[in-house]
């Protein structure tokens, strides 16, 4: 009898679970104030920050991402592979320099960013047809919905 042969767990070729590909319209942003203070954004641009209704951009190619946020005050784009460790600086929030990873946590993108604040990262996911975002920083977390246009 033959013993069945895997793969080590760094050998194994990720699985693509969901597609976040499509463009997607805030409807919902619970406690960003209180995220944004704990990132230590000053005033004006909190106030600013508050009035805007982001939209996210995602393509997708299996493990490869690029999400764009745009809005009308400024926009962002973040591109990542999962699993790979990049140096990211934060300039749609807080100009920071972060080191930034994200894995798949079942169907879920989890992001972890080292640097100067504690416990700072983000986690996506899809439920129906929203797309779910919690920001974390400290003991902070905004909590975001947005649902598919595109």
């Amino acid at each position: 009898m033959l013993g069945q042969m895997s793969l080590p767990e760094s050998n194994k070729p990720s699985k693509m679970l969901v597609d976040y590909s499509g463009t997607w319209d805030i409807v919902s942003n619970v406690n960003s104030e209180a995220y944004m203070v704990a990132l230590g954004i000053d005033f004006a641009t909190r106030k600013i920050a508050s009035m805007l209704k982001p939209q996210k951009v995602i393509k997708q190619d299996g493990d490869c991402f690029i999400i764009r946020t745009f809005t009308t005050f400024r926009n962002y784009e973040s591109s990542f592979k999962i699993g790979e460790e990049v140096k990211e600086v934060t300039k749609g929030l807080d100009n920071r320099t972060v080191q930034s990873v994200v894995n798949w946590k079942n169907d879920k993108l989890v992001c972890v960013q080292k640097g100067e604040k504690k416990n700072r990262g983000w986690t996506h996911w899809i439920q129906g047809d929203e797309l779910h975002l919690e920001l974390t920083c400290e003991d902070q977390v905004c909590k975001q919905i947005y649902k598919r246009t595109l």
